[in-house]
């Protein structure tokens, strides 16, 4: 009868819900993520039998739940009782239901926290089967929560528990016990973090923007820019429905309209504005140079393109504008001027008072973006990434990685590159973290001094950029980081040693593709190894195709929730071409050679086309760049190969250091351990490498100025 109560209680105050039936089996391990000290109570009232309940010493300092264990039957797992984890097994395999919390600790980060070795190896010394349960919400709830504001409590939130499917650890094969039990812990983490990723309803991003409005406070300002301009949810929210008002008038819908446009709290208005009727935001690639930028909107069929007038003056793009052919051109400073009367009552009396109804709701499947990749091999192809893609790449970095409302990120990357919108605007908006957006990485004295003035604690960059950070920033700028990732490139040594000891700083490397929205792997403050770049995110699958010539590592292959729904090409324009590999449909070939170690972190080896084949054996042109470092740290170097009839190809390294030698790189190699056919064949030098506008080296642009200098010699 208690029961009962209880459980009308938690779904009148709470409108709890929940969401399928735990699995049966005849040894069963319930395991549950610890959201607030309500959580119990929710399960006790909803779980179909009287499990045993294992339970943490910290718990029993609370006087209430020392109280309410009078009446359950629970065991104390203490690491003075050793044989607490013995009677635990014995009651599992008696056949005795037993419920665990494997983080042990209620959160106080709003996310998954550390996993302990006692509850993966019960179940995988007992055989039980693993019932997940994922709550959600409850993190939410005033006086049971351990959150505290700007983290977002309700007196009474909406709480949902997810039952999902049963599943077992095997016991790990491994020298001693203490291994054994941290692997388990391992695969117990893994299948936590997989929970949280499969327990997310399907949405899109501009529902996800509109809960987010609802759930957090309205008033405080969540979005920062270099002009100045400061936008709370309710302002962000206004200026998204009266964009995506006028925009509409221009536009039909499910078009695919062009956005060129900086870091600025406007673009981030614009981008929700045209979601919410129902438009494909194409962001441009404005340092592609108009013959890129052309090929892009014939790809994506591309007629109009939002615009400032103020960004174009800024950025000098009137000549880039003027080469455009068959696009309209609108300016949003144009558009601001045609907001009427009736338009502002709309807005006031009805829009911003339902929202849901002032707007068109797409599906998950409908494509979010487009997105151009870099070009930095080849021609830019357009590459359309799906709602459902893109919110399930936030939910995959959120579900290892412990930021929120307590967090300030720096948004310096491009809105056009894909870390720069997923991990820059999407990530930090839909979660309620503030956000400062800077315009351009490029500029590297300001950048740091932004992130020091503004007090951030995250960003994100390539290596490139960091050295030229650390180069120009104070000591004390990054007194506040938190969390700082590296990625778009290799993270080499000298970059992570000079963080740590100018800043006192770990840089943590991570791993993605514009066709993965974008982040495959990454290391975490949690779990990180130096050398990789961390695990691969949940949800994601891979497999390797062998490379004739390299035996230590093979052509990487992923297929997961967030994987594009393909490309466009301006040779066929409009028509999207799926992913698909030697695996099947729906993987993706990343182009990049890796491996995966006995601990499951992803170690690079280099991209595919960025190996030449000299007298027979394969030479990573990555390799020579390193050796080009080593020898000349302070210098930007790009190794590229061309036809040699003798040796089959012919190494040659660019370099904007005028004085390196090849016995310079002969030292190197000595040094490193490298083979003698790395040692580059040619050295050229130029005063400046060509870059792309996210940091990396332009290649063939390398390779064309390298052919010219070539042939003049």
């Amino acid at each position: 009868m208690l029961r009962h109560i209880i459980r009308f209680l938690l779904r009148t105050l709470y409108r709890l819900r929940v969401e399928g039936a735990p699995p049966r089996a005849a040894k069963l391990l319930y395991i549950a993520n610890h959201q607030s000290f309500l959580d119990a109570v929710l399960l006790w009232a909803t779980l179909p039998d009287s499990p045993l309940w294992v339970v943490h010493t910290q718990v029993l300092r609370q006087p209430a739940f020392r109280a309410l264990l009078k009446h359950v039957d629970h065991v104390v797992l203490d690491t003075l009782r050793p044989m607490a984890m013995k009677l635990i097994v014995e009651a599992i395999e008696s056949g005795r239901p037993v419920i665990i919390f494997p983080e042990g600790r209620v959160t106080v980060t709003g996310g998954l926290m550390k996993v302990y070795d006692g509850p993966a190896f019960l179940a995988a010394k007992s055989g039980a089967t693993i019932a997940p349960v994922w709550i959600d919400g409850a993190v939410h709830a005033r006086g049971f929560s351990r959150m505290r504001p700007p983290f977002p409590l309700r007196l009474f939130p909406r709480i949902r528990m997810v039952f999902h499917s049963g599943s077992t650890i095997a016991m790990p094969d491994a020298p001693t016990g203490k291994l054994r039990r941290r692997k388990a812990s391992e695969e117990m983490r893994r299948l936590m973090q997989r929970l949280m990723l499969d327990s997310f309803p399907p949405s899109t991003i501009h529902q996800e923007f509109l809960r987010a409005v609802e759930l957090h406070d309205r008033k405080r300002i969540m979005v920062e820019d270099a002009s100045g301009t400061e936008m709370t949810y309710g302002l962000l929210l206004r200026a998204s429905l009266a964009l995506g008002l006028l925009t509409s008038r221009l536009t039909s819908e499910n078009e695919t309209v062009g956005v060129l446009m900086p870091n600025a709290a406007g673009t981030l208005a614009l981008y929700f504005g045209l979601l919410g009727i129902r438009r494909i935001p194409a962001f441009i690639n404005f340092t592609a140079g108009a013959g890129g930028v052309q090929s892009a909107c014939k790809a994506a069929r591309i007629s109009t393109i939002f615009t400032s007038r103020a960004f174009i003056e800024r950025a000098k793009l009137q000549p880039l504008i003027d080469q455009l052919a068959g696009v309209k051109i609108v300016l949003l400073e144009d558009l601001r001027a045609q907001l009427t009367l009736a338009d502002k009552l709309w807005l006031i009396l009805f829009a911003l008072r339902s929202p849901r109804r002032a707007t068109l709701q797409s599906k998950p499947e409908d494509p979010a973006a487009i997105l151009f990749t870099s070009g930095s091999e080849g021609k830019p192809k357009g590459v359309v990434l799906s709602n459902r893609a893109m919110l399930a790449n936030v939910r995959q970095c959120l579900s290892v990685v412990d930021v929120g409302p307590s967090d300030r990120f720096m948004s310096a990357m491009p809105v056009f590159h894909s870390f720069g919108l997923t991990a820059g605007f999407l990530l930090p908006i839909l979660n309620g973290i503030p956000a400062f957006l800077y315009p351009s990485p490029l500029h590297y004295a300001v950048v740091p001094e932004m992130f020091y003035d503004r007090d951030c604690t995250v960003m994100f960059a390539t290596p490139t950029f960091l050295k030229n950070y650390a180069r120009r920033a104070h000591p004390y700028d990054l007194r506040k980081v938190r969390f700082l990732m590296a990625g778009a490139e290799k993270l080499t040594a000298e970059i992570r040693d000079l963080y740590n000891e100018k800043f006192g700083a770990r840089v943590l490397e991570g791993y993605g593709a514009t066709e993965c929205s974008p982040v495959i792997a990454v290391n975490t403050p949690m779990r990180a190894r130096s050398g990789s770049v961390g695990e691969l995110l949940p949800g994601i699958d891979y497999r390797f195709e062998a490379v004739p010539g390299i035996d230590d590592a093979g052509l990487l292959h992923v297929r997961g929730p967030n994987v594009m729904s393909g490309y466009l090409r301006d040779t066929n324009p409009g028509v999207l071409e799926p992913p698909s590999s030697i695996f099947g449909d729906g993987w993706y070939s990343t182009g990049d050679l890796a491996a995966i170690d006995e601990d499951g972190f992803l170690i690079l080896k280099g991209r595919v086309k960025r190996f030449a084949k000299v007298a027979g054996e394969m030479v990573s042109l990555e390799v020579v760049e390193k050796l080009a470092e080593a020898a000349s740290p302070a210098s930007v170097h790009a190794a590229i190969s061309r036809p040699d009839p003798a040796r089959g190809e012919m190494i040659v390294l660019l370099t904007q250091d005028a004085e390196l030698r090849r016995e310079q790189l002969q030292q190197s190699a000595r040094d490193l351990g490298a083979p003698e056919l790395a040692i580059p064949r040619r050295i050229l030098s130029i005063p400046k490498l060509p870059l792309l506008g996210n940091g990396k080296k332009d290649y063939p642009t390398i390779q064309k100025l390298a052919e010219e200098i070539l042939a003049r010699q």
